[in-house]
C-alpha cells in the first residue's frame, strides 16, 4: 500500500516504535506525552499499519508492532518530502533555513557538513 502523510500523533507514535525498535500498545501509551485512550492509540496502531508504516506479529496474545521501513530510510524519505514542500526542492535552502536556527553547530557537525559537501561536490566534478 502506498504511504500516507501522517498526523502529529501518528508521527508520536511511530517515533515511539523507532526508538523501541518493537512496542505494544501499552509500551506506546507510556511514552506519549499527553496521551490519549488506550484505545485511541490501538486504532492509531491500525492506521499505520494500514499506511504500511508497521507491522505487528502476535507474541502470547499481544500485538507487538515493528516499522516496516529502516529509520534512516524514513527520514531521507521525510526529508526528500519537506525540502519539496517547503523549500522548492532546493536542499541548499533547507540547509540555509536549518543552520540559521536558534541552535548552532559544534565542530564535529560542521566537520560532517564539510565532508557531505566535499562528496557533493566530488560527484558533481565526475
Amino acid at each position: 500500500m502506498a504511504r500516507q502523510e501522517l498526523s502529529r500523533r501518528e508521527r508520536q507514535i511511530l517515533d515511539v516504535i523507532y526508538r523501541l525498535e518493537r512496542a505494544t500498545a501499552s509500551d506506546v501509551l507510556e511514552r506519549l506525552d499527553d496521551a490519549p485512550t488506550y484505545t485511541t492509540v490501538r486504532g492509531l496502531l491500525r492506521v499505520l499499519e494500514g499506511k504500511g508504516h508497521i507491522r505487528h506479529e502476535d507474541e502470547n496474545g499481544r500485538y507487538v508492532y515493528y516499522p516496516t521501513v529502516a529509520k534512516q530510510r524514513a527520514a531521507k524519505s521525510a526529508i526528500k518530502h519537506v525540502v519539496s514542500t517547503f523549500f522548492d526542492g532546493s536542499p541548499s535552502e533547507a540547509l540555509a533555513a536549518l543552520l540559521g536556527g536558534e541552535r548552532s553547530l559544534n565542530a564535529q557537525e560542521l566537520e560532517r557538513l564539510a565532508k557531505v559537501v566535499d562528496e557533493a561536490r566530488r560527484k558533481e566534478r565526475a
